[in-house]
């Protein structure tokens, strides 16, 4: 599988961040049990599923086993799958993070952070390119105070915008076609950044964290993975099955109609 099929899929991202205490006394058996028959539900209405690192290394040692579990059942279900955990270090644990993540689940994605240098992001892109996956690298995130250095004005433009640049410059070396594998992190909470980002990365895939529970709302576009996690993966605050399906009916028609 080529992660890349993931943007001619509905553009919807389930993302699943677990919370133990939400699944009763055995949480980490009802918790496979119910991400499961989920990834079932939804496989038609998705464009991938996102797993966030955090959560999976929060269950202590069945969290890892329970994490690959998963990202394994959704690639047979022929769900592309991201791993969520903005990795980013120098020389060979970046490597390291690239081999874990990228080649060992070929075909899927990574979430990476620049704040060390694009120099370091260079083991990333290559496993994306041998793997058949894709890197997204946090560039304007969904966080309110995220402007306190991604909006620094660099030069009379904020530092996310010269970063989105040479990321774009950076990735037309990852180019297949009309899309390559260097993607950006940008918040859909901020949909006008979104739109300047794209002018400077026409060829990039973006990942839009923020839908529902942070308040941002679905954008329509080429390119755009519209990323919902409490709202869908918990609707109103707990497992439902039948919830987020309603949930997944109502993004799927913001964004398709």
């Amino acid at each position: 599988m080529d992660f890349l099929l993931a943007l001619s899929r509905p553009p919807l991202v389930l993302g699943v961040d677990p919370r133990p205490e939400l699944h009763g006394r055995e949480p980490v058996a009802h918790l496979k049990r119910y991400t499961v028959e989920l990834l079932e539900a939804l496989a038609p209405r998705l464009a991938a599923v996102k797993f966030q690192l955090a959560f999976f290394e929060a269950l202590g040692p069945e969290g890892p086993g329970l994490l690959f579990e998963l990202a394994s059942a959704a690639r047979v279900m022929g769900l592309p799958v991201i791993f969520d955990g903005k990795r980013g270090d120098i020389g060979s644990t970046a490597e390291a993070y690239a081999r874990a993540y990228l080649l060992r689940f070929p075909g899927s994605a990574l979430t990476v952070n620049p704040y060390l240098g694009l120099d370091t992001l260079t083991p990333f892109f290559q496993a994306a390119r041998e793997s058949q996956g894709a890197v997204f690298v946090l560039v304007k995130t969904s966080n309110p105070g995220s402007g306190f250095l991604q909006d620094l004005l660099v030069e009379g433009r904020p530092l996310y915008l010269h970063l989105a640049e040479a990321l774009a410059r950076e990735g037309e070396g990852y180019r297949e076609g009309e899309w390559g594998r260097v993607g950006m992190v940008v918040g859909a909470t901020y949909p006008e950044v979104v739109l300047t980002v794209r002018e400077k990365a026409p060829h990039a895939p973006f990942l839009l964290p923020g839908i529902g529970a942070q308040g941002g709302r679905p954008l329509k576009g080429p390119g755009l993975l519209n990323t919902a996690s409490r709202a869908l993966f918990y609707p109103g605050g707990r497992p439902d099955l039948e919830g987020a399906l309603r949930a997944a009916e109502d993004f799927h028609r913001a964004l398709v109609e």
